[in-house]
């Protein structure tokens, strides 16, 4: 049986009423994850810059930017709104392909329930089945396709982005194949843009060029037969030796968004861990104040995607700073907290933390899973060594709805804004019950012009 055939096939015959509670609790969980991280990018200078170029440019106000009173048309709006879920590497986390699969596919299909009605369970099913393909197409082509230096979040969302839109414009079989053909050849985004702000700017196309591709197949603008599998398809293009099966393999019943995870702090998943062993041993070094002037050398070690991703010792910015394990570590000892204020340029400009980066050295270990470490503190006077298994926020230890409302809550704090958010997460958590899912954006604060 040909994948993209049956991808299509099941996406088109698939129901609400036949996914598992499960599975429609995580899509809820990733909405309020992504609804967070939005509101953390409030007031970010390149959502800033960006917003003020694509309203240039922008058509009739059809959708809502986060955090701007001025409607753009429904394309620059997903793309901003997916450019604000990523840009602090805040957002939801498939493990183990490293696949943001929210920003780009519910920037998508919030930005659709404005230009027409659309019930919670409409959008619940596109959204589930678009983060679905979106991970398993990852799956498939992973671990070289990151590894070679694609970011899996813009290359793959733009292709679940192409689903979940083709979804919910209840799109044909054949206009669905079109869609994701449509979606493949503008699948990009390259590893070497972390750090900086046109990072953001791939997973924004992912969801605006998602959405063009099923608007345009709407319209009967075909693609090729087998723009997954086929000779120069996307899985021999983008991967080497793809396992094209995983794509349709045991559909219906095994889901990879349960594998989907939520961060506890802005900045690369594999952090985590690093985060939270630094953030135990500030605890215990209120009892030796001496402690970190002693520290003569710490070693991290960690599966080799840390190093590979986030060995940075000469960073100049808070951008960069979110994938820095020298910066991770010293902002967590010296001030024993994790956040947005942690990874910005003041922080980077730091003396204190800067003179410290020095200290950090990487070893990796294989046999160490992405979300644990171990770290080695050298220290005459006091030696330490500390490990994680797994990290919070990791499949084995997730975070909690509670955890989800908190840190939306946070968000909020940081941006000194208020909003009924009790009204909001009851709306969240019994989705399925409202006729128009775009009564959600009735409790998104505004605080710029």
């Amino acid at each position: 049986m040909k994948i993209s055939n049956e991808l299509v096939r099941y996406t088109d015959l698939c129901r609400f009423d036949d996914l598992p509670t499960q599975v429609v609790h995580e899509a809820k969980r990733s909405l309020l994850n992504y609804l967070s991280v939005c509101i953390a990018a409030y007031n970010d200078p390149a959502i800033i810059k960006a917003y003020q170029l694509f309203r240039s440019f922008s058509g009739s106000p059809q959708a809502t930017v986060f955090g701007f009173s001025e409607k753009l048309d429904v394309l620059q709006a997903c793309s901003l709104n997916a450019m604000s879920a990523n840009v602090f590497d805040f957002d939801d986390t498939h493990l183990p392909t490293i696949i943001h699969p929210a920003a780009p596919v519910v920037s998508t299909l919030l930005a659709l329930s404005e230009k027409q009605q659309y019930s919670g369970k409409d959008f619940l099913l596109a959204t589930i089945l678009g983060m679905e393909f979106e991970c398993r197409i990852g799956q498939a082509i992973s671990p070289f396709h990151y590894s070679r230096g694609w970011h899996i979040t813009s290359t793959c969302g733009v292709i679940g982005a192409a689903i979940g839109s083709g979804k919910l414009l209840q799109l044909s079989q054949q206009q669905l194949l079109w869609a994701i053909g449509n979606a493949v050849t503008q699948a990009c985004g390259l590893v070497e843009n972390l750090g900086t702000m046109s990072k953001s700017m791939s997973v924004g196309n992912a969801a605006k060029n998602g959405l063009l591709s099923a608007l345009l197949a709407q319209k009967d603008f075909d693609g090729p037969m087998e723009p997954l599998e086929g000779e120069r398809g996307f899985l021999k293009v983008f991967g080497q030796d793809a396992q094209g099966h995983l794509i349709i393999d045991q559909l219906g019943t095994h889901w990879e968004i349960l594998n989907n995870t939520y961060k506890p702090f802005p900045c690369g998943v594999v952090l985590n861990p690093v985060l939270e062993a630094c953030l135990r041993v500030y605890q215990e070094q209120l009892k030796h104040p001496s402690f970190l002037d002693s520290i003569e050398k710490i070693q991290i070690v960690g599966n080799p995607l840390l190093q590979q991703r986030t060995d940075r010792p000469n960073i100049q910015t808070g951008r960069q700073s979110q994938v820095s394990g020298q910066h991770a570590v010293a902002v967590a000892l010296h001030f024993g907290r994790a956040g947005i204020k942690e990874f910005s340029d003041e922080m980077v400009q730091d003396s204190r933390i800067r003179s410290f980066y020095s200290k950090v050295e990487f070893k990796q270990d294989d046999t160490i899973p992405v979300e644990g470490v171990k770290i080695h503190f050298f220290s005459k006077e006091y030696p330490l060594t500390i490990e994680i298994d797994a990290a919070k926020g990791s499949l084995t230890k997730p975070l909690t709805d509670k955890d989800i409302e908190d840190k939306l809550i946070n968000q909020l704090a940081l941006h000194q804004l208020s909003t009924p958010h009790d009204q909001l997460f009851d709306f969240v958590w019994n989705l399925e019950a409202t006729s128009d899912i775009s009564q959600l954006l009735q409790w998104m604060p505004i605080n710029r012009a």
